[in-house]
């Protein structure tokens, strides 16, 4: 993952959701629940459906790149030809070298 785009949205997507469940406070939403920062026997509910959220976050999305993976797999194929590695995509597909250092 060249850009960390993982690391980034979901390590902190994945964090911030379960933080929630322990800083969330009526004081920002009125109609919410405390988190269990702030109400550690009552709190205990939003923590768990965070966390639980989170999993089926995850699995939903692990199962659906799943299967989109192997359609793409089986229609047009996720690799190149042999021949267009050992060449290099720049010359394989665009016919010209993206980087020229000499």
């Amino acid at each position: 993952d060249s850009l960390d785009a993982f690391g980034v949205h979901g390590v902190g997507g994945s964090l911030g959701a379960i933080l929630t469940g322990v800083f969330a406070t009526k004081v920002v939403n009125p109609n919410g629940a405390d988190g269990v920062w702030y109400d550690p026997s009552g709190g205990m509910s939003l923590l768990i459906a965070q966390i639980v959220a989170v999993v089926v976050t995850l699995v939903f999305a692990t199962v659906v790149s799943f299967v989109l993976l192997k359609l793409i797999d089986f229609t047009i194929g996720l690799r190149v030809p042999q021949e267009g590695e050992v060449r290099g995509l720049d010359i394989s597909e665009h016919g010209e070298e993206g980087y020229i250092f000499t």
